[in-house]
């Protein structure tokens, strides 16, 4: 069993550390052109699993590229992408068992990918339509699923981390061999939170694994202003955890540190925190423009180290992928992710009677008294509420969206 106390020798003059004697290598299988290391060894990745993952690391990227496209035309308000991230991501939740919980940040829709998340629930919640479980009332990329153990996302930054340790205490209790996976990146490693979680989690045992994407950058905010330690892995050390650096771009490596980190988690309850060294290739948002804080030198040197590249040369080496299967399966993720948001965007919105649903068993009189004015109001002025009217009143409905130049052509656009 583990001793909090220091087992070093006492001194009799001052002694100073910072930790600089400590060094962590970075875990890694993958050169930046695919191949392997030598002395690399072979991956425990099966065939099945690594053509499974490579899809969703494809379709992440074909759904990111379609959907801030989309953003920029005005069909979509807002977007967050993966890009460049998605070793990271998908690799690490190949690594765990179905059945364990995911906690994300904001950028983890690969992990969703992986675990079969339908390309329609993707754009319902996009577009926030009748279709949409959290009826419009989230931004978009605020996904979640319960049947596939994925907690809906959280505006707020670092929200998740403590929210996994407490997740995790449960999992302990319940004993049923399950983790939890919180994902977050370098800036949030910077909130309260994640120091709480980490203590909490390292002194209850508990079975969670801290994933932290170190992109390089917290929105504009390089690393170089954000901490003056090594990186984020050294923190775990002060609350004496596991802990583990990994390249972030290269699947094989990430695969192997989540598998190993999750094996300590459930056989043994050890929290572990693992640092991935990544970068986003795209913007923050799409309401960022990365141009003014880094340059295109920067983003080319990491487009050599593109995580999608590496694991297609090492497919194609053990020939477990085609080149001509890949190029067909992107035309068809393609086609899929547009036609599937052609018919979300025309989808209805929620019904306005969701307002004052989900909260309480019956709506109470007072809330009632004011959804009945509510609708009173916008039969009063359908033209001013074309997307809202047709849940009230289909004639009105009907000349409301005929007056709605959005809806010309058969289209509707939010």
């Amino acid at each position: 069993m583990k001793t909090t106390r220091s087992t070093a020798k006492p001194v009799h003059k001052p002694v100073f550390a910072n930790g600089d004697d400590i060094q962590i290598p970075v875990f890694t299988l993958l050169k930046p052109d695919g191949t392997l290391y030598a002395g690399a060894g072979k991956s425990s990745l099966e065939r099945d699993t690594a053509r499974r993952l490579y899809r969703a690391m494809l379709y992440t990227r074909v759904l990111d590229e379609r959907m801030m496209a989309a953003q920029r035309q005005g069909r979509l308000s807002f977007y967050m992408q993966c890009t460049g991230e998605e070793a990271a991501v998908v690799g690490a939740t190949a690594a765990l068992d179905d059945a364990d919980m995911i906690m994300a940040q904001y950028r983890e829709q690969g992990a969703l990918a992986y675990r079969g998340f339908a390309t329609e629930a993707f754009m319902d919640q996009l577009f926030g339509n009748q279709g949409d479980p959290a009826h419009g009332r989230q931004m978009p990329i605020h996904y979640g699923s319960r049947e596939l153990n994925y907690l809906t996302i959280s505006s707020p930054l670092a929200t998740q981390i403590p929210q996994a340790t407490g997740y995790a205490y449960g999992q302990k209790l319940a004993g049923q061999g399950h983790c939890t996976l919180a994902i977050f990146g370098e800036g949030a490693a910077s909130e309260g939170d994640f120091h709480a979680a980490l203590n909490m989690a390292s002194v209850h045992k508990v079975p969670v694994i801290f994933l932290c994407r170190n992109n390089g950058y917290a929105i504009s905010t390089p690393v170089t202003e954000q901490f003056a330690g090594d990186g984020v892995a050294a923190r775990a050390f002060g609350y004496r955890m596991q802990s583990i650096r990994v390249d972030g771009n290269d699947v094989l490596a990430v695969y192997e540190a989540t598998r190993e980190a999750r094996r300590l988690a459930v056989e043994h309850n050890e929290p572990v925190l693992i640092e991935a060294m990544t970068y986003r290739l795209a913007a923050h948002s799409s309401s960022d423009d990365p141009s003014g804080y880094r340059s295109k030198k920067e983003e080319e040197a990491w487009r050599k180290k593109d995580p999608l590249r590496r694991m297609q040369r090492w497919l194609l080496d053990l020939g477990w992928w085609e080149e001509a299967e890949e190029h067909e399966l992107v035309e068809s993720l393609r086609r899929e992710v547009l036609d599937t948001m052609k018919r979300a965007e025309k989808r209805r919105p929620p019904a306005l009677e969701t307002l004052v649903t989900d909260v309480y068993a019956e709506v109470p009189p007072a809330l009632r008294e004011q959804f009945d004015e509510l609708v009173a109001h916008v039969r009063r002025h359908p033209e001013a509420y074309p997307r809202s009217a047709p849940w009230l009143d289909a004639d009105q409905a009907d000349a409301a969206m005929q007056d709605d130049p959005s809806t010309r052509d058969g289209e509707t656009h939010p």
